[in-house]
């Protein structure tokens, strides 16, 4: 099974938080947008990691980046409005448009991205 990671899902391995393990099961050879490892980067920093150690772990679990090309912005633009309630950020939205373009379930610890509207076929996997 493929599926579609967020940095908070990542986040919660590398840093063994609750929710690991449901990750740990699908994360090798998942996907994840480039805007998401970009995320996944700067929270490691912000921790004492350096980006280079944070991509070596996606590597690791031969995570599958995925470059946000102008297909996937303009399904993220068009999330905006519908995930407007939700505060979904760029990188949430470009993440839902990845799951969404390639049908894959998306896993992260982020709530608010569970109450995104299910009539606009996203599947969201919360990990805690």
């Amino acid at each position: 099974m493929s599926a579609v990671v967020d940095a908070s899902a990542t986040m919660a391995i590398m840093l063994g938080e609750t929710g690991a393990e449901m990750v740990r099961d699908v994360i090798r050879g998942s996907l994840m947008s480039a805007v998401n490892v970009s995320e996944c980067c700067a929270r490691g920093v912000e921790r004492g990691a350096s980006a280079d150690m944070v991509l070596s772990i996606l590597a690791m679990y031969e995570i599958a980046v995925v470059p946000f090309d102008l297909p996937l912005a303009l399904e993220a633009a068009r999330l905006r409005e519908p995930t407007r309630a939700q505060g979904a950020s760029l990188s949430d939205r470009a993440c839902l448009a990845l799951g969404w373009t390639r049908s894959l379930p998306i896993y992260t610890a982020d709530r608010r991205l569970a109450e995104v509207d299910p009539a606009l076929g996203i599947d969201i996997r919360l990990i805690r």
